[in-house]
């Protein structure tokens, strides 16, 4: 994962919203898709740019696939926002 494909993620307002209807818990791609006015296509070339980003998970559950936020890479990129703004309380 690199910080410019992640910046680039998160630079698109629908891929936002996806990471904060994902902050509530995993959800469906048809769940997902119902709270847009957009195609079913167009979420999951977002889905497609999240995951490859490494800020969502998914998981295949029958005929189902299931999305989750992965926690870890977004600590990462506040810790890097913190230390750039210098609030490093590390003396």
């Amino acid at each position: 994962m690199g910080l410019q494909q992640t910046m680039r993620a998160l630079a698109d307002p629908i891929r936002r919203e996806i990471l904060n209807l994902l902050k509530k818990g995993r959800m469906s791609a048809g769940d997902i898709v119902d709270h847009f006015d957009v195609t079913g296509a167009s979420i999951s070339r977002h889905l497609s740019v999240l995951k490859e980003a490494d800020l969502i998970r998914d998981t295949r559950e029958g005929k189902f696939i299931f999305y989750e936020l992965n926690a870890s890479v977004l600590e990462e990129i506040l810790l890097w926002i913190t230390e750039l703004k210098g609030e490093d309380n590390h003396d």
